[in-house]
């Protein structure tokens, strides 16, 4: 952790740390005279991710008001969809009248993935430097867009957490840049990128291909930033800050989040029940119940995704995902001139739901390592025209899996951002 310049953790004996350190560590990383007549602009995640934004978002403010000329509030929405004001209240813990006073002044930004009058053009990484990110598995030049109103600004404080991550390895740091309010090029490119290494060859390592192209895209983004990295357990309990650069607090933070949010089962199961929170009501995010478990599942097992909340694949997304539903990768890239023009991230999403397999493309027979069978309120016809399986949740007593592991059962009450792990690698992904 000596990397990163301004760190806390709870002192021995405490889990969490308090507001009064926290705002402690604010008033020490944010001085007065380096903020004084500036424009500040804070990018936060979406409703999607656990963590005391609310706290965070109040102490920055109290801090820099009446010192920064401007402070707004970016949400770094990737390509869910926009927040209503209510859900961004929500979010920075605030309500309706607190924003119509204390915080008339504060602008709420959600981020336009695909307007490209909201976007500007730094330019690409060309083809050498992506064969070298990729190692060698890409070679093409990758546009590189990101919101424009962030050049409306002197500084850019980035705020979220850090936790393994499927296409990144690790969440946070440039992450809430690329994508967080990046454009449709680079974006699609890395989460295909992502794909391609494969899930469970990516969440939870560091230094992925993924990371080498989001951080080298961040070093575009010359305006100032500055980054509040957290690691949370529980229902958002702050387990240690890290601030920096981008790189800095997120290399210090992911080093943490390693430690807390990684589990370690000796063998591996054939039944995982994988709930969804609520805050997960698409399938489009309720797939990392898949994506952190995945790694654990046996040859042959099954992983459920129990979500009854759940009734949309995606907002934005579905149509395409309707199309050409949930498959492996090599079913797509055994039939590339087929699904090239696809969106690629669309693709990338298919693979992580849908999990490690073959794919035949002479006799056209897919083969899952495991099956994802959907306990959801989608209809068993969408759940199987989306290749997936379907289970009535009505039918499923979460008490029945729980406390069965020396069974081969998995019970996970709060899915989605603990990755789970074999202490030996197994060997479909190249263990002995």
């Amino acid at each position: 952790m000596s990397n990163c310049p301004n760190f806390l953790i709870p002192h021995k004996g405490t889990s969490s740390l308090t507001t009064e350190e926290v705002r402690y560590l604010v008033q020490q990383v944010c001085p007065p005279d380096v903020f004084r007549g500036k424009k500040v602009i804070v990018i936060i995640p979406d409703g999607t991710r656990t963590a005391p934004i609310g706290m965070m978002f109040k102490l920055l403010h109290a801090q820099l008001k009446g010192v920064a000329i401007k402070f707004d509030v970016m949400i770094a929405l990737g390509t869910h969809p926009p927040m209503t004001d209510d859900a961004i209240n929500e979010r920075v813990e605030i309500t309706a009248e607190q924003r119509m006073s204390t915080y008339r002044n504060v602008e709420f930004i959600n981020h336009e993935w695909d307007n490209p009058e909201a976007l500007r053009n730094l330019g690409v990484i060309p083809a050498d430097e992506i064969n070298e990110l990729s190692g060698g598995l890409f070679s093409m030049d990758v546009p590189v867009h990101i919101n424009q109103r962030l050049f409306d600004y002197d500084q850019i404080i980035i705020v979220g957490p850090v936790f393994p991550h499927e296409v990144v390895g690790f969440s946070g740091g440039n992450k809430y840049l690329f994508p967080g309010v990046a454009g449709p090029g680079i974006l699609n490119f890395f989460h295909w990128l992502g794909a391609v290494v494969t899930n469970p060859m990516i969440i939870g390592n560091k230094w992925t291909p993924v990371r080498k192209v989001v951080d080298r895209a961040g070093a575009m983004v010359k305006v100032p930033k500055l980054c509040f990295s957290l690691v949370v357990q529980g229902h958002g309990e702050l387990a240690g800050i890290f601030t920096g650069t981008p790189e800095e607090a997120w290399d210090a933070a992911s080093e943490l989040s390693k430690k807390l949010h990684i589990t370690y089962k000796e063998k591996p199961f054939h039944t995982v029940l994988s709930c969804a929170p609520l805050m997960y009501d698409e399938l489009w995010v309720a797939g990392k119940c898949m994506y952190k478990l995945e790694p654990v599942v046996a040859d042959g097992g099954e992983l459920i995704i129990y979500a009854p909340h759940l009734h949309e694949v995606s907002i934005t997304h579905g149509e395409h995902i309707r199309r050409i539903g949930y498959h492996c990768r090599d079913y797509f890239l055994k039939q590339w001139n087929r699904f090239k023009d696809e969106p690629w991230g669309i693709l990338a999403h298919s693979t992580h739901v849908h999990g490690i397999g073959s794919y035949d493309a002479e006799t056209g027979v897919e083969t899952p390592r495991v099956r994802v069978t959907l306990a959801t309120g989608l209809s068993e016809t969408k759940c199987h025209e989306l290749n997936l399986g379907y289970r009535d949740w009505r039918t499923i007593n979460k008490a029945d899996f729980a406390h069965r592991e020396s069974e081969g059962i998995l019970y996970e009450p709060k899915a989605g951002e603990r990755l789970y792990h074999l202490t030996q690698k197994p060997k479909w992904a190249g263990g002995n």
